[in-house]
């Protein structure tokens, strides 16, 4: 009898990480993908395994996917409308000199 088509031992999901990577050179923290792992600590190991194998950044976050609260885009328009009518939170009513950075 084959054990190939066998189901394995039924084991506990593991929950799920987004993972988030600050490379060297950016300011912010960019979602690069998700994983699986046991514990908060085993998924900073395996997010830093498999996401900076090239040593591409200085910092990851993980976060339990379950802690994470998204707007929906269908919902863009009602979502965003408020900020529409505050035109001064735009900098278009002042100069920006050119030796400021990150603007």
């Amino acid at each position: 009898m084959s054990t190939e088509n066998k189901p394995g031992p039924v084991r506990p999901e593991w929950p799920l990480f987004e993972v988030f990577v600050r490379g060297k050179r950016g300011l912010n923290h960019v979602h690069v993908g998700s994983l699986h792992a046991p514990d908060d600590e085993m998924a900073l190991h395996n997010a830093r395994n498999l996401y900076t194998r090239r040593n591409e950044g200085v910092s990851i976050w993980v976060v339990l996917a379950e802690h994470i609260t998204a707007s929906s885009p269908d919902e863009k328009d009602p979502f965003f409308e408020p900020s529409g009518d505050k035109v001064y939170r735009h900098p278009t009513f002042y100069p920006i000199p050119e030796d400021v950075p990150h603007i």
